[in-house]
């Protein structure tokens, strides 16, 4: 079965969440876009996987047909791990992360779905998991920043059947207004995207000790800096989680290591794909670390992170952006039920499709 086409499909889709426009990496986000990766082959089954993502979206774009197309376009597709090794090898001049692994993360998701269709069974069977049948997932709000709105969105999470809720804000007073709203029972998380030197990490975190949060993601900046996060753990005595940014399993090897890390969270869409996160969750299994993996999409590198989870029995509750999208990727596959779970697919490869008309109707022209 060989590759006839790849192609890399920017979509834009409005949202809704409890607050103003908000985002990331420097841009107020209208709406929450995704880029997926379609790969059609010469048995006419087509593969779907994403490429991160968000703001990047236009370079990932055109790195996957300027750069990666040519270099696929004819190869084995049922030859994942032989591909994807000989393309890193080849692709490693421009980097060994950022743009380069998004655009392997959308081949190599697309690849393993393309395995299971053919094989007419789901990827976690392929890769070896077990029939879980459904996983947890907790709310990641987006950055609300005023207390009264990071409150009202936790109460309408915890409506909703959450009972894990992950904030993304900077502010004592923010924490303290989920933590009062959700009382006790509920575990709370905290991102603040690699926002501290280590001694600003250190002292707000043990300002936030009171308000008992499961871990703390990402408080040190450059996320790199693994004796800062070991002198964090020390000083605050809470969990520390971290991996999103961290872009490949040998640079999670220090990771999986560091005594002062709790929670290794490698990103489907960033890390290389399934290939790439099967080997980040035995190293983490190996080091006695808790796979929590980043997970905030709605496309195709979300059902990678499901069947991931039917893979690696200790994952616990996986990310769910706590946003409503005006149409979902995949209808209602995919989407959190009433107690706060989400089924596993076991259809063929991820076991679902994006909806075309989705793809249409949404579809940037860059």
């Amino acid at each position: 079965m060989n590759i006839t086409a790849i192609e890399a499909i920017p979509i834009a889709i409005p949202y809704r969440h409890n607050g103003p426009a908000t985002g990331f990496g420097g841009a107020v986000w209208t709406t929450a876009n995704y880029l997926i990766v379609r790969v059609e082959t010469d048995e006419g089954l087509t593969g779907y996987g994403e490429a991160f993502g968000y703001n990047v979206i236009p370079v990932t774009k055109l790195f996957i047909e300027r750069n990666l197309a040519p270099l696929v376009i004819g190869r084995d597709a049922t030859d994942i791990a032989g591909l994807m090794e000989d393309l890193k090898k080849t692709l490693h001049i421009f980097g060994r992360g950022g743009t380069v692994q998004y655009a392997l993360s959308g081949l190599d998701i697309a690849l393993w779905d393309l395995a299971g269709k053919r094989a007419g069974v789901p990827v976690w069977k392929l890769a070896g998991g077990h029939a879980r049948g459904e996983i947890p997932v907790y709310a990641s709000l987006m950055r609300l920043s005023e207390p009264d709105l990071v409150a009202a969105s936790c109460a309408e999470a915890l409506d909703r059947g959450y009972r894990e809720i992950k904030l993304h804000e900077k502010t004592v007073e923010a924490v303290a207004a989920a933590r009062r709203t959700v009382g006790d029972g509920v575990e709370l998380m905290l991102d603040v995207n690699c926002a501290w030197s280590p001694g600003a990490a250190i002292e707000m975190a043990q300002k936030l000790a009171p308000h008992r949060l499961k871990w703390l993601e990402e408080p040190v900046w450059p996320p790199e800096d693994l004796d800062g996060l070991v002198r964090t753990r020390r000083a605050a005595v809470v969990p520390i989680a971290t991996g999103e940014n961290t872009p490949n399993a040998w640079a999670f090897k220090a990771l999986a290591a560091c005594e002062g890390i709790d929670f290794l969270q490698p990103s489907v869409t960033k890390v290389g794909g399934i290939t790439e996160f099967l080997r980040v969750g035995a190293l983490a299994e190996l080091n006695g670390r808790t796979l929590a993996p980043h997970s905030p999409y709605s496309g195709p590198g979300f059902l990678a992170t499901l069947h991931m989870a039917a893979v690696f029995a200790g994952m616990g509750a996986i990310e769910r952006l706590y946003i409503d999208l005006e149409a979902p990727v995949f209808g209602a596959i995919g989407l959190p039920r009433p107690d706060g779970t989400i089924a596993i697919p076991d259809g063929p490869g991820l076991g679902a499709d994006p909806d075309p008309e989705v793809l249409r109707r949404y579809r940037l022209d860059l």
